[in-house]
């Protein structure tokens, strides 16, 4: 019998690790931080004035197909067009957290 029950704890732990968001593994709250020092001077409350077009708000990243902590993730390291790449100035760690920052703060509308 616990045998059995240890089976099942095991299961449902990994069931549960196996669907998580990986955006809510990353600190939202730390992301904050990166983002009001590295990213707020283009994107502050949301907007983007370089591209008023192209915010950060959950419309704009679901037109543009960034609606995913994954999404944003490539866009920091990466750039596109005039945004910089990020990749060689923040920590892989630090762009996950402004990604769930960004998520966040894209839900609740900015």
């Amino acid at each position: 019998m616990k045998k059995i029950i240890s089976i099942l704890l095991l299961g449902i732990t990994i069931f549960t690790f196996a669907f998580s968001n990986p955006a809510l593994a990353a600190d939202a709250a730390a992301g904050k931080v990166v983002f009001t020092a590295n990213c707020a001077s283009c994107h502050a409350g949301g907007k983007n004035l370089v591209q008023a077009d192209k915010s950060l708000k959950k419309e704009d990243l679901e037109k543009y197909g960034i609606y995913s902590a994954a999404g944003i993730v490539a866009q920091v390291t990466n750039g596109k067009n005039a945004m910089p790449a990020f990749k060689d100035r923040l920590k892989a760690d630090q762009i996950e957290n402004v990604a769930a920052y960004v998520l966040e703060q894209a839900e609740a509308g900015w």
